[in-house]
C-alpha cells in the first residue's frame, strides 16, 4: 500500500498545479462533441473516489464484498462538473483522495487479501482493487495531460 499512497500523494500535488496553470476556459473546453472536458475528466475522478472510498472501508469488514457499479457518464452529467469552478472540483478531488489515503494507510495488512466481487462475478483482492483505483486515475490523468497540451 505504501507505493499506492505515494502515487496518490504525487497526483494530489500535480493536479492542483495543472489546473492552476490552465484556467477555467481551457479546463471547460471539450476536444470534440460528446467528449469530456478537463473539468469533467477530473469530475469523473471525483466520482471514482466517491464510489471507491466506501468500497475500501466496507471491503475490510464485509466478506465477500460485492462491488456495485455506477453509470459514469450519468454521474458526470448529474454532478454538473462542466458548470462548476475548477477550484471547487480540485478541492473535491483533493478531499476525497486524502480520505482514501487515510483509509488505505491505516488498513491492516490482513485485509489486503479480502475478497471483492466485481459486477461480472470476478473475484479480486482488496489490494488489487486499490491498485486498480490508482491505475484508473493515472489513465485519466494521462488523458487529461494529452488533452490540455
Amino acid at each position: 500500500m505504501e507505493q499506492q499512497i505515494a502515487r496518490l500523494e504525487k497526483h494530489l500535488l500535480a493536479v492542483s498545479q495543472t489546473f492552476q496553470q490552465i484556467g477555467e476556459e481551457k479546463a471547460a473546453s471539450r476536444p470534440a462533441p460528446g467528449k469530456w472536458s478537463a473539468k469533467e475528466i477530473l469530475g469523473h475522478l471525483c466520482d471514482s473516489a466517491i464510489n471507491n472510498l466506501p468500497r475500501f472501508v466496507r471491503a475490510q469488514t464485509e466478506q465477500p464484498y460485492v462491488l456495485i457499479p455506477y453509470q459514469q457518464d450519468e454521474w458526470v452529467k448529474a454532478q454538473a462538473y462542466q458548470q462548476r469552478t475548477v477550484e471547487e472540483i480540485v478541492q473535491l478531488y483533493s478531499s476525497m483522495n486524502r480520505a482514501i489515503i487515510t483509509v488505505i494507510s491505516v488498513m491492516p495488512a490482513s485485509a489486503y487479501d479480502h475478497s471483492c466481487t466485481t459486477a461480472d462475478g470476478t473475484a479480486v483482492s482488496l489490494q488489487w482493487l486499490v491498485q486498480d483505483y490508482v491505475e484508473h486515475m493515472e489513465h485519466h490523468l494521462d488523458q487529461l495531460q494529452r488533452q490540455i497540451s
